[in-house]
């Protein structure tokens, strides 16, 4: 399972000119699944994004979490982060789970993050064509893979 985390001011999903979720402050997760994944990357991903010090503290020192903050997590599935540009100018999706593996990890893990959080998340659409807005907070970006824990 892969992640794009975003400290963000603000972010959005917009979906046929309707804005269908959105957040203020907290963190933007574009989340890609891929066959290998399982319960264990779930709780794994979830429970790293939840507790990462990215947010500054009273003396402006990146040492708190979106939960310390009471920040505010939008997901967002990208199928496309498991692209593999390694032969030609088209990319290659093969190892992006199909939807009927995906659609099930992908709702167990907006469940698990809710549960790490302790409240709900925003959520995009599953395989929708989805305008996703962002103001960067930092700008602060990470990329985490739960197959190569770095």
């Amino acid at each position: 399972m892969k992640a794009v985390i975003q400290r963000v001011t603000s972010a959005s999903v917009t979906i046929e000119n309707q804005i269908t979720a959105q957040i203020q402050s907290g963190l933007l997760v574009l989340i890609g699944i891929e066959n290998a994944d399982a319960l264990e990357d779930i709780q794994w991903l979830s429970s790293k994004i939840t507790n990462l010090r990215i947010f500054a503290d009273e003396e402006g020192v990146m040492n708190k979490s979106v939960k310390d903050t009471d920040g505010e997590i939008l997901v967002v599935s990208q199928f496309t982060l498991h692209a593999s540009t390694k032969k030609g100018n088209r990319p290659s999706y093969i190892k992006a789970a199909k939807a009927e593996i995906s659609i099930t990890l992908y709702e167990a893990f907006l469940k698990q993050i809710q549960i790490d959080l302790g409240k709900p998340v925003q959520s995009g659409t599953f395989g929708a064509d989805m305008k996703v807005a962002l103001l960067n907070d930092g700008p602060v970006t990470l990329l985490m893979d739960s197959k190569n824990k770095e």
